[in-house]
């Protein structure tokens, strides 16, 4: 009996866990996954144009909104992707609010949540740099990170809080590298409603563009470091000062060319995750 008891819970679990979930929202957080993807693959694409020497520029998210705003509806197109990063913004909210990867209680789910946090402020600041470029409003965001760098500076133990971000920010790179290294990233797949190429596709996507991410968060948070121990500022650096940095290096341009085609195929890893992604809020 007890058996069966469990069974029927587990059967009710699972009907609420698909049939409960606002669409919505779940269309939202697609739709922001596939807008995430986008911005990669731009920055990526114009990174590796920089490496061939073929035009485009080491380039953060606002250099490549600049770069789509430049072309024919290019501002109609970035409002579009705005409103698209507002799922993202909307996901990691929810992800803050009602745990849906079931962490629990403990330091890993204080940990997850702190850390779709940071990433739904980051990505909020990404939404209005878009609408803000669209706007004419905005041109470069170079100076943001510099900016809120100085702020922070600025706040009784700033070098602190500044060196902690870093520390953040490191972290969770090495977290991305390690979820390349295991494939842990694959867990999130709809395994059986996607084809075998598409399949193969995320995972080899994921896996180089995991890597390539995490190392350019890795010099990102090693700038905030460097901020921190200087109380310099200008220090500070974001995705735009790590690719020039890798730009910079020995065989710097090759080293560029491969970090910017791992950024590019993380965006088409996102994209396939939009599409592809396990979504329940219960």
């Amino acid at each position: 009996m007890s058996g069966i008891s469990s069974i029927s819970t587990s059967n009710r679990s699972s009907s609420v866990s698909s049939d409960d979930i606002k669409p919505w929202i779940r269309g939202f957080a697609r739709i922001g996954y596939i807008s995430r993807g986008i911005v990669y693959m731009l920055i990526g694409a114009l990174s590796v144009m920089a490496a061939l020497g073929v035009g485009g520029s080491t380039s953060d998210s606002s250099g490549a909104f600049a770069a789509v705003a430049s072309k024919p509806f290019g501002e109609v197109l970035l409002w579009i992707l705005g409103v698209g990063l507002i799922g993202i913004v909307l996901w990691r909210i929810i992800q803050v609010i009602k745990d849906p990867e079931h962490a629990g209680n403990g330091g890993k789910s204080a940990f997850r949540r702190l850390s779709n946090l940071i990433s739904g402020i980051a990505y909020g600041s990404l939404t209005y740099n878009a609408f803000a470029i669209a706007m004419h409003a905005k041109s470069s965001g170079s100076g943001s990170k510099q900016t809120l760098s100085a702020k922070l500076l600025s706040q009784p133990f700033g070098q602190w809080i500044v060196g902690i971000v870093g520390l953040i920010i490191i972290g969770y790179a090495l977290y991305e590298i390690y979820k390349s290294y295991t494939e842990k990233y694959t867990d999130k797949f709809k395994r059986h409603e996607m084809t075998e190429k598409e399949w193969e596709l995320g995972r080899k996507t994921g896996k180089i563009g995991l890597y390539s991410r995490g190392t350019v968060f890795l010099l990102i948070g090693y700038f905030f470091i460097q901020t921190a121990i200087t109380a310099d500022p200008d220090k500070t650096k974001g995705l735009d000062g790590a690719l020039s940095k890798i730009a910079q290096q020995p065989f710097g341009q090759w080293l560029l060319g491969i970090v910017a085609v791992g950024l590019f195929l993380y965006g088409v890893f996102q994209i396939l995750k939009g599409k592809n992604r396990h979504l329940s809020i219960y």
